[in-house]
C-alpha cells in the first residue's frame, strides 16, 4: 500500500470517527438524488418485465413505459425509490410486503 493510499485511509476513518461521536458537522453528509435514472438498466438487471416491475415497486406501468422510452422523467421522490431499488431491491420487497 502507497504512503498516498494510507493516508486516504486514515483521513477517512478520522472522519467517520468525527461523525460518528458527534464532533463533526452532519451539514455535509446529505443524500444525493440523482438528476436521471435509466429505469430499463434497472429492470432487466433484476429480470422483470415492465408489468412485473410496476407491479412489485408501486408504479403505474404506463409511467414505467413512459420513463424507458424517454418520454417523460420519474419525479424526485421516485428517483429517489428507483435508487433504492437499484441498490436494495430486497430491502424496498420487503418494506412493501402486504403484512396481515
Amino acid at each position: 500500500m502507497t504512503k498516498d493510499a494510507f493516508d486516504k485511509i486514515k483521513a477517512g476513518l478520522g472522519e467517520a470517527k468525527a461523525y460518528l461521536d458527534g464532533s463533526s458537522s452532519k451539514r455535509g453528509y446529505g443524500i444525493h438524488v440523482p438528476a436521471r435514472v435509466n429505469v430499463k438498466k434497472i429492470r432487466t438487471r433484476l429480470g422483470l418485465s415492465q408489468e412485473s416491475f410496476a407491479q412489485t415497486y408501486g408504479f403505474a406501468l404506463s409511467a414505467v413505459r413512459d420513463w424507458e422510452q424517454g418520454r417523460r422523467q420519474p419525479e424526485r421522490s421516485a428517483r429517489i425509490l428507483l435508487r433504492v431499488v437499484e441498490k436494495e431491491p430486497e430491502a424496498v420487497t420487503r418494506a412493501l410486503a402486504k403484512t396481515a
